[in-house]
């Protein structure tokens, strides 16, 4: 038994309990990743120790490691990083006292349960002192769990009343559960079907981090076996994934279907491709399982919380209208904004009820005040109503991920903080593999003075790599951390990427002019400044850096040196 922070680590049970007694559930990863930490209480652990120890045999890449360690803190409570801390460059470091004790020989099954009642009964007359530390240490997560709850009650209910939750689905339970088949390789390469089997853990893993969706247990049958028989699972699933890997000269495809268990219709499709001389065997897989993975969650996601049927005239117009709206959008010119935000008002007058819309709304805006596109009074005005419009989009669908990354991007545009590094994770509850989730939550702790931590977050977004939209972003991420970090020379080629997908941004130009003239290219970082002022004209010392509300004094220091550097440089003092 392993106590620390209130915590009982009860190895034996393989279960921790909190404060209050009460067991939390983790998964056999993340107990035996705490239990690692726990037990070298004091010790930096490097990441390589980590995932030897807790995926032996099993190669996995960092990106496993990251989430194991962003859903322990989850769990218990360290939104502050003061159990679990980052040691730079090293490991991660367990700053707890840690008592071990051994525990007692276990009593027969009877004697065990009676005791358990007696514990029960005594729990209770000290249940308000505990109360108050699990309210301090889990509020956000117990809050988060009665919602869910609450929202699950409802869902039964409506089921009882009318067993069509969503259109064209009919579920016996909930949540759904999804059997992922064994991703199967045409090649008979050695290669290729160790790579399957590692693609097929790493997509069950993930699917099964995706709140109020379970994964069963399935295997493939001969292909003589009833129609019946195609599950072979103690619960049989509400859909099935299937996959196929194929290997060529320079690429891996693979090409994945989700049927509907039911009715075997085809529910969703796709095929993703990665370069196989690009990166090592596990980045290549965290992409391939991020492209497949990505799709899936969002497809999932729309088949349950989706109000559109297949015959919904108004929201396949609706549809079209935010399509044709984030096409405007991503040409990120003053132009195409404008020309977009009337589009959309104009549709959602129209369909004042439509949650697509309304997102697409705020979204748009939020692009906006970060573009800076609006005057001040504008931006006020405009910030005021994205925040209202999501606000009602939550309401009518709380676990929608277009909804969910919206309210990430809104909050962190607008600085609140800790709100955002909430909102963010939120969305990574249904999409693990959410790329623009995981820029904006690295640009939270960015503000917040965790330059470590974002550096983690982005190098994971750029490992799965998905959506290719936004790709840009994180990369620029990647190279801003490690020029916060005073990492110049790594952090040069990320820029450098960044801006051969989007040289229209200003901001990758000044990092490099910083990086530049801090390694002694002063010619480099003239020119990396000429083109911040031929890009933002009016730039100046006053102007050119992000908002610094609620941030960090870490990340505020850090600025003001930046400008410093660039002033030297020839920016404006203005």
């Amino acid at each position: 038994m392993l106590r620390f922070a209130g915590f009982e680590l009860d190895v034996g049970r393989a279960e921790l309990r909190g404060p209050d007694g009460e067991p939390i559930k983790l998964t056999p990863k993340q107990f035996a990743m705490l239990h690692l930490l726990a037990a070298n209480a004091g010790r930096v652990i490097g990441k390589q120790e980590l995932m030897e120890t807790v995926w032996p045999n099993v190669h996995v890449g960092e990106d496993s490691l990251f989430q194991c360690i962003r859903e322990l803190r989850i769990a218990l409570g360290d939104d502050q990083r003061r159990l679990i801390k980052v040691v730079s460059r090293r490991g991660y470091l367990f700053d707890a006292e840690v008592s071990d004790e051994t525990p007692r020989v276990a009593a027969p099954a009877e004697p065990a349960l009676a005791a358990t009642a007696t514990s029960a009964g005594t729990a209770k007359e000290t249940r308000s002192h505990a109360a108050g530390r699990r309210q301090l240490l889990f509020g956000r997560r117990s809050r988060a769990a009665i919602a869910a709850l609450t929202g699950l009650c409802a869902i039964i209910g409506f089921a009882v009343a009318a067993p069509i939750v969503v259109p064209g689905l009919v579920f016996k339970r909930m949540p759904p559960a999804i059997g992922v088949m064994p991703i199967v390789e045409a090649t008979n390469d050695p290669q290729a079907a160790s790579m399957a089997a590692s693609l097929t853990e790493r997509l069950t893993n993930g699917l099964a981090r995706i709140e109020n969706l379970r994964v069963v247990a399935t295997r493939p049958e001969p292909v003589s076996a009833a129609p019946e028989a195609a599950l072979a699972a103690p619960a049989r699933a509400d859909f099935i994934v299937n996959g196929q890997l194929q290997k060529n000269a320079k690429t891996w495809t693979l090409e994945a279907s989700m049927t509907d268990a039911a009715t075997g219709e085809v529910q969703w499709s796709t095929s993703v491709t990665v370069n196989s001389q690009e990166g090592d065997l596990a980045l290549q897989q965290s992409r391939l399982v991020g492209g497949l993975g990505h799709a899936l969650a969002l497809r999932i996601n729309n088949l349950l919380y989706s109000d559109a049927g297949p015959d919904d005239v108004s929201a396949g117009e609706a549809k079209v209208v935010v399509e044709q709206a984030t096409a405007s959008i991503n040409q990120t010119t003053r132009e195409r904004f404008a020309a977009a935000q009337t589009m959309l008002e104009n549709a959602l007058a129209q369909n004042p009820d439509n949650v697509d819309l309304a997102v697409a709304l705020a979204a748009l805006q939020t692009r906006g005040i970060q573009m800076t596109w609006y005057a001040p009074a504008e931006s006020i005005e405009a910030e005021a109503e994205a925040r209202a419009l999501l606000k009602d989009a939550l309401r009518a669908k709380p676990r929608y991920i277009p909804a969910l990354e919206a309210w990430c991007r809104y909050l962190t545009a607008t600085n609140d903080l800790v709100e955002s590094l909430v909102a963010c994770a939120r969305v990574l509850n249904f999409d693990p593999w959410h790329g623009s989730a995981l820029y904006q939550l690295g640009l939270t702790q960015i503000l917040l003075g965790r330059f470590e931590d974002a550096l983690a977050t982005f190098t994971q977004a750029d490992r799965f790599d998905t959506p290719a939209v936004s790709r840009w972003t994180w990369l620029l991420g990647i190279g801003w951390a490690n020029v916060l970090l005073g990492h110049d020379a790594e952090a040069l080629p990320w820029l450098e990427k960044s801006l051969a997908i989007t040289p229209g941004s200003g901001r990758p130009y000044l990092l490099l002019a910083i990086a530049y003239q801090r390694l002694g290219r002063e010619d480099e970082a003239r020119a990396a400044l000429a083109k911040v002022m031929e890009l933002r004209p009016n730039s100046t010392a006053r102007n050119i850096a992000p908002p610094i509300r609620n941030a960090s004094q870490v990340f505020v220091e850090a600025t003001e040196r930046f400008t410093r550097i660039l002033v030297e440089i020839g920016l404006p003092e203005g």
